[in-house]
């Protein structure tokens, strides 16, 4: 069999309310909204691209970072490259970000989201 056509559009994170995490991603990111709804909100990058998409999680459980044995684990995480990482740390904090407690590197800073997901913030070399 010839492989078929596949190309992944996007990623999708879980939260107990889909919109007002988008809400954060859409502040951070600066994306516009696709689609809208009380359990599913889209947004895409400007350009084309994956996109984020967030779902509705009613009995969503944070991540615990770092990943401890007998807890949540991470699933997947976002890299954000930004120009700064000083000025992207803040703009992250003032959306709603905290900055995660133990940051494994000098030239990463481990982020988390307003439900827990974790995401890095880091300059390309």
């Amino acid at each position: 069999m010839d492989r078929p056509f596949l190309r992944p559009n996007g990623m999708v994170l879980g939260a107990p309310d889909p919109r007002r995490l988008a809400d954060f991603y859409e502040r951070l990111l600066g994306w516009p909204r696709g689609a809208d709804e009380p359990e599913w909100v889209t947004l895409k990058p400007p350009g084309g691209g994956i996109g984020l998409s967030f779902h509705l999680e009613t009995d969503h459980v944070p991540p615990v970072w770092p990943s401890r044995a007998g807890e949540q684990q991470i699933q997947v995480h976002l890299d954000v490259e930004v120009r700064d990482l000083a000025t992207g740390v803040a703009w992250a904090e003032q959306q709603g970000a905290a900055l995660a407690a133990f940051q494994p590197q000098d030239d990463v800073r481990v982020m988390i989201d307003p439900v827990g997901h974790p995401f890095c913030l880091w300059v390309a070399g």
